[in-house]
């Protein structure tokens, strides 16, 4: 029970960061690449450690199905992120 305990502890502040800290950067990033901006180093920067600290979450959040389609959410988001900056930076090139 403590193990399910523990677990649920960690997830509950991984939402929460992501809630506080990285929603906000992410949907900033959205809005510019929408409007057809590149991102900068420190904005590759960002993306690259969510997507590192992503990973490293994955195996706790698949013994918690619960939490998939949150994270499928949060998956598109970066994806649509990604992609966008990709065609945004094909066009300047």
């Amino acid at each position: 029970m403590t193990d399910l305990a523990d677990e649920m502890g960690v997830i509950q502040s991984l939402v929460e960061r992501f809630e506080r800290q990285r929603l906000p950067r992410l949907l900033e990033l959205k809005k510019r690449v929408d409007l057809g901006e590149v991102l900068s180093g420190l904005d590759i920067a960002f993306l690259e450690q969510v997507i590192h600290d992503a990973q490293q979450s994955k195996p706790l959040m698949g013994r918690h199905p619960e939490w998939r389609e949150f994270c499928c959410t949060v998956v598109h988001l970066y994806e649509h992120i990604t992609e966008k900056a990709l065609d945004n930076e094909g066009r300047l090139h």
